[in-house]
């Protein structure tokens, strides 16, 4: 059995959906359900008994401490996390909040459980993180590798980046037996609308503007979520405790490129009623307050160690994440129009 943290939010819950579909091994997934958490995601598995969904904190150490006692699983896969920059920058408390607070009370109860093993050579402490810790780089600049120094740029990214050093504090001081992996940007099924390629097929499928920071020259590397899944199970079964571990998926893009690809395959998958193309929509705007220009993921490392590749293209990728949203307009409209989060509230409490 594992424990999954933020197992109800956009790549948790991809994470939990492909576990349970490739073996039997059950999960309990713990996620707060804030804004971003979605249990329609994981609708499929309301009567699997292999997983075991809890409403809660990862701060909240007696919670956590009681889940640890009663399933004793193998491993904690740290996915919960506050995730985006521009929330960050309005509202950076709730970062410090979850990402440092609460990843330091959650790896208090795992230290204190782990400690506790008979078999505690056996069990890892997973934690997820992001590429943003690194900074940004330059056009010619080579891509980051695990030797990267940390230069955050934003609350969120700075918030990620406290929450590495202490799993890797964990593991110095106390041996507790972690691994790190810093992902570049995921996309895919069930991303939550805020971000930028959700927010692009939705605007455009419904009339609106396609907002673009500054130039739109930003570059990221883009990884299909279900490869990023694939690649953290990799790191679970066969990581070296201690090591970190890059996941990209080898597709830098600025972002204006982006956009425009999602246009394009809007126009040949759902053309506007007009014949116009959706490129007609998008709208420059002023740029985001310390706008990265940057990320690229150097994933050599777990490639040549783990035997990881990305599965998918930004091509293919783009391509099954736009027809998923076509096809799912269900869930994107029980995700924007508030009635999810009103039912959450009447059939979980707190527990």
């Amino acid at each position: 059995m594992i424990l999954v943290t933020g197992g109800a939010g956009f790549i948790g819950a991809n994470f939990i959906l492909d576990w349970l579909r490739l073996n039997d091994e059950p999960v309990i997934n713990l996620d707060k359900l804030t804004y971003a958490g979605n249990l329609n995601t994981l609708k499929e598995l309301e009567s699997d008994t292999r997983h075991i969904f809890i409403k809660g904190d990862i701060g909240d150490s007696q919670l956590v401490e009681n889940i640890l006692d009663k399933y004793k699983p193998r491993a904690v896969i740290n996915f919960a996390a506050e995730s985006h920059v521009d929330r960050s920058i309005l509202e950076p408390h709730a970062f410090l909040q979850t990402n440092v607070i609460g990843t330091f009370n959650l790896l208090e109860s795992v230290k204190k459980y782990w400690t506790n093993l008979p078999n505690s050579n056996e069990f890892r402490f997973l934690h997820v993180s992001t590429d943003e810790v690194y900074g940004s780089l330059e056009r010619t600049e080579p891509a980051f590798t695990e030797g990267h120094k940390y230069e955050p740029n934003s609350p969120y990214s700075a918030s990620k980046a406290a929450s590495d050093h202490f799993v890797r504090a964990y593991h110095h001081t106390y041996g507790l037996p972690v691994l790190t992996t810093n992902c570049s940007n995921n996309y895919g099924p069930f991303h939550f609308p805020e971000k930028l390629i959700p927010l692009m097929i939705i605007n455009a499928l419904s009339g609106k503007g396609l907002p673009v920071y500054g130039d739109g020259q930003q570059i990221r590397d883009w990884l299909y979520v279900k490869d990023h899944c694939a690649a953290i199970r990799c790191v679970l079964a066969g990581g070296k405790v201690g090591e970190t571990y890059n996941i990209g998926g080898w597709n830098e893009k600025p972002n204006i490129e982006i956009v425009n690809t999602i246009c394009e395959l809007l126009d040949e998958l759902r053309p506007r009623a007009d014949g116009k193309p959706y490129a007609k929509q998008i709208q420059y705007v002023a740029d985001r307050p310390g706008h990265d220009r940057r990320y690229a993921v150097d994933a050599n490392k777990i490639e040549c160690q783990l035997d990881w590749r990305p599965a998918e293209t930004f091509e293919t990728g783009i391509r099954k994440t736009v027809q998923w949203y076509l096809d799912n307009q269900v869930w994107v409209e029980n995700v924007q129009s508030g009635a999810y989060r009103t039912w959450i509230s009447k059939n979980y409490a707190e527990r």
